[in-house]
């Protein structure tokens, strides 16, 4: 029963650090080649690379590939966004090796799926869609948030 309240304790504040953490990235708005929604984006893009690829441009896994493991589908999102905003622009497979491309991708996905701006739901998206379960994404949430916790 001890064993159980201290896991519980933990677990309370685990929850509590990571939230502040995550709300100290939210509150920073440098402008940065990252920062197009009125966050920068930056912390959060690298976190995720170094879980993704270590920040390996050529990484395959499967159907993933590049630095954010960009799947087909991701990139198809991505150009069904740009066409619904009437852009020119649209994404290639080959650009998912491409860092610059890669991070304007995730950009375009948080600018539209993430309207509020949240590093949580970003990690959390990232792994999961936009649908992503809580219980299904909380272990790569943990390793994103501990790499933004060393990153300090």
């Amino acid at each position: 029963m001890r064993t159980l309240k201290l896991f519980f304790v933990a677990a309370a504040l685990f929850c509590a650090t990571s939230n502040v953490i995550a709300e100290d990235f939210e509150s920073n708005s440098n402008v940065t080649g990252t920062e197009v929604t009125g966050i920068d984006w930056t912390p959060v893009i690298n976190a995720i690379i170094q879980v993704e690829s270590g920040g390996n441009p050529n990484a395959r896994n499967g159907q993933y590939a590049g630095v954010l493991q960009i799947a087909p589908v991701m990139v198809a999102q991505c150009n069904q966004i740009l066409k619904k905003e009437n852009s020119s622009k649209r994404y290639t497979l080959n650009d998912r090796f491409n860092v610059a491309k890669s991070k304007e991708m995730f950009i375009l996905v948080q600018k539209h799926y993430n309207k509020s701006n949240s590093i949580e739901r970003a990690i959390r998206m990232w792994q999961g869609g936009p649908g992503y379960s809580i219980k299904g994404t909380q272990r790569y949430y943990n390793k994103v948030m501990s790499i933004m916790r060393g990153m300090k």
